[in-house]
Parts: structure tokens; C-alpha cells; sequence
């Protein structure tokens, strides 16, 4: 399994997967996920030609478990070694959620050179945290529970949330997919409890505005409109007119994960986005 030294002596774990020649399409994981989480995707777009890279953020499933260091401004400095260390060009990068932020950032501080695209599927820019300029966010105590509910019980947490909010299964006639859920806790579980912990300050509390603002690539907004914990009027609504060169598509009724529940959906989406 191919692992990059970064700067600092951190190792990332990345999957570097299909043509090597083909035109390349990287991911981004949500919190407290792992690139596990768009194979889905990964292995739809390989059947198509391209090559598709993903990575676990520091911190965060293979990648070096360290002490500090989990923050937005970091991990697109990562993020942006494992492009020149893979020497990648033309790319359509692609980022869920936390991951949507990371994609927000990384063409907002290293710019566009290297990208020619990008999707935020469920992504939490501009900004999730409500204050007066931001009243459609999400109140900061509910950031406050989710650290309290890791510090008295992290494994009961991470089963709480993939059993009801994040795919949509507490809701009624839910097609509930128990193996959905034991892929998002083991994967949260393999995510270390300090990294989890830091990134929800970093997801509830960076703004991400003046990032999209910047973005002179088209962007595809993919955001489903019963998304339970990025709702679609704070982020995706915002984020698409924010954009200079933003596409909107909402799912009615989709959840927080339309990649793992909308699965061919999302797949075409991408698939005809990058091609056309």
C-alpha cells in the first residue's frame, strides 16, 4: 500500500487506482471517514478509463496517527504534496462534506493550476457555524454535543450517527443498510479520537467563503435536500451562488450521503460532469 513522507516525517496513505494514463479524478473524505468511503465511485470510474486517487487524512484511517496538526490549513498543504509527489495535472478533484471544505480550501491556497474541475458533493462551505451574518447555520451547541457525546462514549457516537442522521435511515420507509453503517464505524473507529475530536471545530468553524469566491474552474454542487447534518440552505444553496462558475444539482430527498445511497446517480453525475 503506497504511503507519502510529508514534511514533518507524517506518512498519508493514498490508493492510486486504474489507468495510469487515464485522465485522473481525486477524493476527498468526509469526517470521520477514510478514503474507503468513495470506492463506490473509485471503482465506477476505472471501469470508465481514469485513474482516481484518494487519501486518509492525517490523522485518519492508515495515515500517521499524530498528536496536533488537525486543521483545514494543514491538510491541503498535504493534500497538495501528494499532487506534486504524483506529479498530477488536469485533475477533477472531488470531496465530500469535511472533504468538500478540503477541496474549497486547497484552490483557494494552491490554486488551479493542476485542477481543471470540481465537485463538492454535501460539502460544508461556506461556513456551518450560526452567527448574525450566518443565520442558516447550526447553532454551536450542537458542535458542543458531538464532543461531548465522543468523550463519554466515541464507539456508541459512531454508531449513533450512521444509524440515524448521516444517511438518512431514521427516517420513515428508510431502506437501512446495516452494512452502510458498520463500514462508517469502522472506519470512524480506525480515525484516531484526538484527530475526530480537533475536526469538529475545523469543519464547524472555517469559513470558507472567500475560497469560493476565488474558484475560476467550473464546480458542480451535487447537495441533497433532507441533508440532516450539512442542511442544503446553509451550504450547498450558498456555495453554488457564491461560486463564479457553479452548477447546482439537488437531490429531493437525499441525504447527507447521496454518494453511498444515490449510488448510480451520483456516479453518472460525475461520469457526464467530466466529460462534458
Amino acid at each position: 500500500m503506497p504511503y507519502l513522507k510529508l514534511r514533518d516525517g507524517a506518512e498519508l496513505f493514498y490508493k492510486d487506482w486504474g489507468n495510469p494514463k487515464g485522465e485522473v479524478v481525486t477524493f476527498s473524505h468526509g469526517w470521520p471517514l477514510s478514503s474507503d468511503n468513495w470506492e463506490s465511485q473509485m471503482v465506477f470510474l476505472v471501469s470508465h478509463g481514469y485513474r482516481v486517487i484518494a487519501h486518509d487524512r492525517r490523522g485518519h484511517g492508515r495515515s500517521t496517527q499524530n498528536w496536533t496538526d488537525h486543521n483545514m490549513e494543514i491538510f491541503v498543504d498535504d493534500l497538495q504534496e501528494l499532487y506534486k509527489h504524483l506529479d498530477i495535472k488536469n485533475a477533477m478533484i472531488v470531496g465530500h462534506s469535511h472533504g468538500g471544505g478540503e477541496v474549497t480550501r486547497f484552490l483557494g491556497k494552491h490554486g488551479t493550476s493542476r485542477v481543471k474541475k470540481a465537485v463538492l458533493v454535501g460539502a460544508i462551505p461556506p461556513f456551518m457555524l450560526k452567527s448574525s451574518a450566518n443565520p442558516e447555520g447550526t447553532e454551536k451547541s450542537v458542535f458542543d454535543s458531538f464532543r461531548e457525546a465522543m468523550s463519554k462514549d466515541r464507539a456508541q457516537f459512531f454508531l449513533d450517527v450512521p444509524t440515524g442522521p448521516f444517511f438518512g435511515f431514521n427516517r420513515p420507509n428508510a431502506a437501512k443498510s446495516e452494512g452502510q453503517i458498520r463500514s462508517w464505524w469502522e472506519q470512524g473507529m480506525r480515525t484516531s479520537f484526538k484527530a475526530s475530536y480537533d475536526c469538529i471545530k475545523d469543519f464547524s468553524e472555517t469559513d470558507f467563503t472567500k475560497d469560493l469566491k476565488s474558484i475560476d474552474i467550473p464546480v458542480l454542487v451535487l447537495h441533497g435536500d433532507d441533508d440532516q447534518v450539512v442542511p442544503i440552505g446553509a451550504a450547498g444553496l450558498k456555495s453554488a451562488k457564491l461560486l463564479p462558475q457553479g452548477k447546482l444539482k439537488i437531490y429531493p430527498g437525499g441525504s447527507h450521503a447521496i454518494h453511498n445511497v444515490n449510488v448510480d446517480e451520483v456516479n453518472k453525475d460525475l461520469l457526464d460532469f467530466i466529460t462534458s
